[in-house]
């Protein structure tokens, strides 16, 4: 099973948390879902040239609240906070039109892109559209992962057609361990797409960090 599903769904509740965290039931909980959605890719999207790794939401009766984690913050916040101001404006056209919400975004920063899958990613997708042979970019990428203190396996899979081949195929780099069969592994896990002139091209990524055990109270 590790080996087919989404390793971050398999480890809910153990390793991973949700995304989205909320409770509703019935149609609001379908319009909720769909609200969450659209938010969070509406905001990849928009703001993909702040290396944005991942969108929580978090709800209650009165509010919403909005965490933006990125490895950009100052391209978020912008001077004087005008930035968050500007990102409320566009939530609430985009998601919420003519509706009274009290919303709150925090803009959450990764130090270290090289430990987050979803950035790393991203970063392999920008050097494949600038048309860099995949090879020497999933090497030079998988040296500098590994250098960084904490990360114990890295796995980057790249499938299409690589460097403009007739015909498409799958390519694979990893150094390190990745334990998928074991549920206290702590994994990141991440997908994006390259769009290049010769089609797209699908990205995964596993960077593993060691093991999780539960505290002892």
């Amino acid at each position: 099973m590790g080996q087919k599903v989404n390793p971050k769904g398999l480890r809910l509740g153990i390793t991973t948390t949700w995304r989205s965290r909320w409770f509703s039931g019935g149609e609001s909980y379908i319009q909720n879902l769909r609200e969450d959605v659209i938010l969070r890719r509406a905001l990849m999207k928009k703001y993909r040239h702040a290396a944005v790794a991942d969108v929580e939401i978090e709800r209650n009766s009165k509010s919403v609240k909005v965490i933006i984690t990125t490895s950009r913050p100052g391209v978020l916040i912008g001077r004087g906070g005008s930035g968050i101001e500007d990102i409320s404006k566009f939530i609430k056209d985009t998601v919420f039109p003519g509706q009274k919400v009290t919303l709150d975004v925090e803009v959450k920063e990764i130090r270290q892109f090289e430990e987050n899958a979803a950035l790393v990613a991203q970063n392999v997708a920008e050097q494949l559209e600038k048309r860099m042979p995949f090879r020497r970019v999933l090497k030079s990428m998988l040296d500098q992962i590994e250098k960084t203190r904490g990360v114990e396996g890295v796995k980057i899979s790249v499938s299409g057609r690589l460097n403009g081949a007739e015909m498409s195929r799958t390519e694979w780099l990893s150094r390190g361990q990745i334990p998928l069969h074991t549920l206290r592994a702590d994994i990141d896990f991440a997908r994006d797409v390259a769009r290049t002139t010769y089609g797209a091209i699908g990205i995964k990524v596993w960077i593993y960090k060691g093991l999780k055990f539960e505290d002892k109270k």
